[in-house]
């Protein structure tokens, strides 16, 4: 782990204290947990992106693929 050190207002860090006695865990602990919270909401965004950077690309030559889709599943995939 690499040691780092941050400033909290009055406010944050009484509230800090309360909700990691609450839970039963450190100070530490708890703004760990809220990094890897915000780290993973921006994973989630980019492959969102990315998902959607792909729609519209390909194109099957099919005009009724949206209501026949689990039709077209099952054919290729049984």
């Amino acid at each position: 782990m690499v040691r780092t050190q941050i400033q909290l207002t009055e406010g944050q860090a009484k509230a800090l204290k309360e909700i990691a006695a609450h839970r039963g865990v450190s100070m530490a602990e708890l703004i760990r947990e809220s990094v890897e919270q915000i780290i993973g909401e921006r994973v989630r965004k980019e492959k969102w992106q990315k998902a959607l950077g792909i729609v519209g690309r390909y194109r099957s030559g099919l005009s009724d693929v949206s209501a026949n889709h689990d039709k077209y599943l099952a054919e290729d995939y049984l």
